[in-house]
């Protein structure tokens, strides 16, 4: 009887953690530096690149709270290649240019030199070749902004159909 009371306690626990670890089919897939890339340049899509560090606090409440919003998990998957960079790992980066680049290399090349902390978000219009940096930790209202700005510029620059 015990045993069965004990699986009844821990039985809502274990389902809500499978169901908010941000795997699966629900949540956003991300995917490394090197395929999301070129995924992004040959599909002509947005790339999210969320550049974080394994140590990074806000990085980790990005992952638990905006990145587990519904409202951002369909708009990333529908119009985005999502990205995630961690600098500090070994490894190396190619950008299209026929050289590898170390991931602190990378980070310095994104950014133009001026690196902001983590996290920082880097987004890729492909159509225009432009890379914008957002440093900061985002909620879902903040994130959702920056989306709406980066998809309006987008479509500035996309050809017009005639």
């Amino acid at each position: 009887m015990m045993r069965v009371f004990k699986l009844l306690i821990l039985l809502p626990l274990l389902i809500s953690a499978n169901l908010h670890d941000g795997g699966g089919d629900e949540g956003i897939q991300w995917v490394d530096f090197n395929t999301g890339f070129t995924q992004a340049q040959k599909e002509g899509k947005l790339a999210i690149i969320d550049c974080y560090t394994d140590w990074c606090g806000w990085c980790k409440v990005m992952d638990k709270k905006t990145f587990t919003n519904d409202t951002i998990i369909q708009r990333i998957k529908s119009d985005y290649i999502a990205i995630k960079f961690n600098p500090e790992k070994p490894g190396k980066y190619d950008v299209g240019t026929g050289d590898s680049l170390t991931g602190r290399q990378l980070l310095l090349a994104l950014s133009n030199n001026k690196p902001s902390g983590y996290p920082t978000f880097f987004y890729f219009i492909p159509q225009s070749k432009k890379m914008f940096q957002v440093p900061g930790y985002k909620d879902v209202k903040d994130l959702n902004q920056i989306l709406d700005n980066v998809e309006q510029y987008q479509k500035s620059v996309m050809p017009q159909k005639p």
